[in-house]
């Protein structure tokens, strides 16, 4: 999610996590004010605008081969739509499945450094944060560092992940049923609602140049390596683009200061 201003008390509880404990604020309402019912508002909006994309994910994923089985297992257990795409993608493409999960492992990663973050915003009790941690994703994130207090936080990152989880699976489900009843996805070119689901979810988060060139070099190596390179290895290939675009980066801003002198003098 792309990084937005801030309103003072959000800025205020992400730089002091302690800020706005489940007991401040009047009943009903966080520390800033927000109401309850807006926060519950707006996680379900997210909630199940995303969860409806399972039917996509459903579809694909028999597509690709998988039973109705396995295709509900990677909901149940993997809840990550982006690894999950991958994996299923890469499968379709005739992929090793070592590789493709190697890909969707990669993918995966980012959930690890916000479940770091959510960690100090939540506060969330030790018994309660094995279960909290499968519902640390993208969207979850969002809602709950979008909230001025902690109980909004918890309250956003709770109704956000139960509404998600419950429709995603429901939705994969049905999906992965219509899909057998079709049968031959790929005639219908329903093969190709993965790809443009991952597309729709990725292009909002492209705000800055950085973002914008990263993905783009992606593409490039991605595209570029998938007539020479087996299924499944350009994708990991195509994240050798974010160090790159960093690395850039970082050296053209180290070269900014020496200039500036040179100018200077």
């Amino acid at each position: 999610m792309a990084e937005k201003t801030a309103h003072p008390a959000t800025r205020d509880i992400r730089e002091d996590p302690s800020a706005g404990t489940a007991g401040s604020g009047p009943a009903g309402a966080g520390a800033a004010g927000k109401p309850e019912a807006a926060v519950v508002r707006d996680a379900l909006g997210v909630g199940v605008a995303v969860g409806l994309s399972g039917f996509a994910f459903g579809v694909t994923s028999a597509g690709a081969g998988l039973t109705l089985l396995q295709t509900c297992a990677l909901s149940l257990l993997v809840f990550t739509g982006a690894s999950q795409f991958a994996l299923v993608g890469a499968l379709a493409g005739g992929g090793n499945p070592f590789t493709a999960a190697a890909g969707a492992f990669f993918l995966g990663t980012r959930n690890a450094f916000y479940g770091l973050r959510l960690s100090q915003l939540l506060a969330l009790p030790r018994p309660v944060k094995p279960f909290a941690a499968q519902w640390v994703i993208d969207e979850t994130t969002a809602v709950a560092l979008a909230q001025p207090d902690r109980r909004s936080a918890r309250l956003g990152f709770t109704v956000t992940g139960l509404t998600l989880y419950v429709l995603w699976n429901l939705t994969t489900l049905l999906g992965a049923l219509g899909a057998e009843a079709i049968g031959d996805t790929a005639a219908w070119g329903l093969d190709a609602a993965g790809p443009a689901v991952f597309l729709a979810l990725l292009a909002p988060m492209l705000r800055t140049a950085t973002e914008r060139a990263t993905a783009g070099i992606a593409v490039v190596l991605g595209l570029g390596l998938l007539p020479v390179l087996p299924a499944g290895v350009p994708v990991l290939v195509a994240a050798l683009a974010a160090p790159a675009v960093l690395w850039a980066r970082g050296r053209r801003a180290g070269k900014r200061p020496e200039q500036d002198e040179e100018t200077a003098r």
